[in-house]
């Protein structure tokens, strides 16, 4: 199978528009158990004259032994970055799409705070949906991009980021529950983590508004 490379095509045509590209991807939306997390990347036109970081993909195409030194080199190569949450009790209140718009949004929030002004940004979302605006985003210009983490260098450092930061929090919840076996399936439908549900029922980080025991193996 041939592996896509991420480029900044696209990034460096919007800049000539748009001060700062900001890219979003999320980790964590078909898991069972967790948080969803959403990565935020900013890239101005001066990280996209740059070569893309090495190693950089999608996080599902970057090997588990890689990821962090990959999620580094991503980090140090965008202007600014960071994670959003929006916990399993949330996504059972108001659903996966308005928990992706929620996390999305906090971690604008986060860029916020650190000088960054998503207003002037344009704001590149992996998917095909506009998730942000329904969840109360005002004043953002987003563009949903189909493939974005595998084709955008920025959506793929934003996805790289959000999946170290996730895997390291169901990693500690393990040490918590560790029946689940979360260190190894991350919360995802795996047949161990299906059988530990039937063994143990579920628990408090579980999405309890979810067809559990109905749910494919996704991972």
């Amino acid at each position: 199978m041939t592996v896509t490379e991420p480029r900044l095509t696209l990034e460096r045509r919007l800049l000539r528009e748009y001060p700062i590209v900001i890219a979003c991807d999320e980790v964590g939306r078909g898991a069972l158990a967790g948080p969803v997390a959403v990565g935020a990347v900013v890239v101005d036109a001066p990280r996209a004259r740059k070569r893309v970081p090495q190693g950089l993909r999608d996080s599902k195409l970057v090997p588990e032994p890689k990821r962090a030194e990959v999620a580094a080199r991503a980090a140090s190569w965008v202007s600014a970055n960071a994670v959003g949450w929006a916990s399993s009790v949330e996504i059972d209140e108001v659903g996966i799409m308005r928990a992706l718009g929620l996390a999305t949004i906090r971690a604008l929030a986060d860029l916020r705070a650190h000088g960054v002004l998503p207003e002037e940004a344009i704001v590149i979302l992996d998917g095909n949906y506009d998730y942000i605006t329904p969840a109360g985003a005002r004043g953002l210009v987003v563009r949903p991009v189909i493939k974005a983490d595998r084709d955008c260098a920025s959506a793929a450092a934003a996805s790289v980021i959000a999946k170290v930061a996730r895997d390291a929090l169901m990693t500690g919840l393990h040490d918590e529950l560790p029946a689940y076996n979360w260190a190894r399936n991350k919360g995802y439908a795996s047949p161990d983590h299906r059988e530990a549900i039937q063994e143990h029922g579920l628990s408090r980080h579980h999405r309890s508004s979810w067809a559990i025991a109905d749910w494919p193996t996704l991972f």
